[in-house]
């Protein structure tokens, strides 16, 4: 079975039930209005505030675009990019692709142009689906791109140098093209964050997409009657193999435009939202919104909202007691994961341990898990080593890079650059990125514990650890502090709530300023250390 199969077997089962709701609270015209009532308004010129479809109308959308990739020469194993913000369109299309026997790439649509054609030709992609926001940088290299024959432009006033999407599938069959497709044939090349350098080409199977699903599913136990609420950003494994588990028992989906905590809020509450999947800083931001008095929980229909889980980070414990502090009745669980190991679930915290928040969990659903050291050999409990997965989700490569393939599958087993410990119940407990690890003197230190500490400070909003370099010491720990707008914060302030920490684990450094996150929530670390390992100012301070 594929996560095809489960599409045809929703339409079949489901056929007028609603699969996905789109909601751009930017479009909304007025605010005495429900989300659904607004639906039933002639919309005002431009993108509509509230879309929905049908489990019928998502297969259907899904064959008529495979039948057009088909008509336009598509190959079974073809390499088939997309390249649009979150939509009602989004999913379909993905599922066209893989129904036209393709292999569907994802791109971030934060990506340059240069990026964009960079993994355009790394993924040997032959066409390209395209929305409006991005007419602009697939312009400057439209003519630069030989391998991709056909462009796909979804929206309205399509460029001369593309097909439109709507104005080509209404005349294609809505049957499926009826590929035999098996578990082991490739489905999907994910670029990795490019955290840790530039991105690489992960290539996993149709297994692996499965198995996504029957993780989430076992994790999380959803129901045909929950409704999950999406919104980070499609193009990566995270938001959508979550929903994956959703979607493997027909539960809808409702894809939300916009991080701000009101917009969550009323998502939960007016689509009858019971699962959530949060990144720290939103998490952070509704309860400094609750806190603050902008956000009213009474003006919400919140009670069915069952579950709030977080991953894509190392996930503050602080948080999570706040959190549970203002949603006691909420299931909570952290889960881990790569895209390398097809997103999150490898390892996760389970539901009924909340008492072990912190940690990442034990092993997920099929998978196993094992802390090395340097020579691949198994850490006692209690140790610090590089954590490595095996299971049904492991890519197969890294496409087209023998080389870093090698340095990180090892047989069946992934080394996953994450250092991590377990404790005396079997429980990890994720320490750090093995390259941002800070070498001062001689000792290691890990910076998400220096972070989770510095996090605690009621006026911090966000923070990140990295090492800077030290003629004496090789690296100090420098401490980017970005304070709440509602807050002040001094150096010794910072020093001094740090005084809690071993001394050799406390900031030698305090910048204050912006963190930068990816749309996946991870912080930017190399972006921090371009800026501040090259100021010579800072050079010059840490010299003294």
């Amino acid at each position: 079975m594929t996560i095809i199969d489960v599409l045809e077997q929703n339409a079949i089962q489901y056929p007028k039930e609603t699969a996905l709701v789109e909601i751009n609270p930017q479009f909304e015209q007025s605010s005495r209005i429900t989300w659904r009532d607004y639906a039933l308004i002639q919309p005002e010129p431009g993108e509509p505030f509230r879309r929905e479809i049908t489990w019928t109308d998502f297969e259907q959308k899904a064959n008529r675009f495979a039948n057009l990739l088909l008509t336009r020469g598509c190959k079974k194993g073809d390499k088939i990019a997309i390249l649009l913000m979150n939509s009602i369109e989004w999913l379909p299309i993905y599922f066209g692709i893989l129904k036209a026997g393709a292999v569907v790439v994802p791109l971030n649509y934060r990506y340059t142009a240069e990026e964009i054609k960079y993994c355009l030709d790394k993924a040997d992609c032959s066409m390209l689906v395209f929305g409006p926001e991005f007419i602009g940088r697939v312009e400057q290299i439209c003519d630069r791109l030989p391998n991709v024959a056909h462009m796909f432009y979804v929206g309205e006033d399509c460029p001369s140098f593309a097909d439109s999407y709507d104005g080509m599938i209404r005349y294609c069959s809505n049957e499926a093209p009826g590929f035999v497709i098996t578990e082991e044939d490739n489905a999907a090349i994910y670029f990795s964050s490019g955290t840790t350098g530039f991105p690489k080409a992960i290539l996993h199977s149709h297994r692996a997409l499965m198995h996504a699903a029957r993780t989430e599913q076992n994790h999380h136990g959803q129901t045909h009657d929950d409704v999950f609420l999406c919104i980070p950003p499609l193009y990566h494994t995270g938001a959508k193999m979550h929903w994956f588990g959703s979607f493997l028992v027909g539960g809808r989906a409702v894809l939300l435009k916009g991080t701000k905590p009101e917009w969550i809020f009323r998502a939960v509450s007016e689509e009858k939202c019971t699962i959530v999947w949060l990144l720290v800083p939103w998490a952070q931001d509704i309860l400094d919104s609750i806190d603050r008095g902008d956000l009213v929980l009474q003006n919400y229909e919140l009670d069915q909202w069952r579950l709030m889980h977080i991953g894509a980070q190392p996930v503050p414990p602080s948080l999570i007691r706040r959190w549970l502090n203002v949603f006691p009745h909420h299931k909570y669980d952290t889960n881990y994961g790569l895209s390398e190991s097809i997103g999150p679930g490898c390892v996760h915290l389970g539901l009924d341990h909340i008492d072990k928040v912190g940690a990442i969990g034990q092993a997920g659903y099929l998978w196993q898990v094992r802390i090395v050291d340097e020579n691949g050999r198994t850490v006692p409990r209690g140790e610090v080593g590089e954590l490595c997965v095996k299971g049904p989700g492991v890519m197969k490569c890294y496409y087209k890079d023998d080389k870093s393939t090698d340095e990180v599958l090892k047989g069946d087993w992934l080394f996953t650059g994450d250092m991590a410990m377990e404790d005396a119940d079997g429980f990890i407990w994720l320490v750090d990125r093995k390259k941002d690890v800070i070498i001062t003197g001689g000792e290691n230190l890990y910076p998400v514990q220096i972070e989770n500490h510095i996090r605690r400070h009621e006026a911090v909003k966000d923070v990140a650890v990295i090492g800077l370099p030290h003629a004496r010491l090789g690296e100090i720990a420098a401490a980017i502090i970005e304070v709440k707008p509602e807050y002040t914060l001094t150096e010794d302030e910072v020093n001094d709530f740090c005084a809690a920490l071993p001394r050799y684990k406390r900031p030698r450094k305090v910048i204050f300023a912006d963190v930068p996150r990816n749309p996946t929530g991870k912080i930017e670390k190399p972006k921090l250390r371009e800026i501040y390992c090259g100021d010579s100012l800072v050079a010059q301070q840490l010299e003294q």
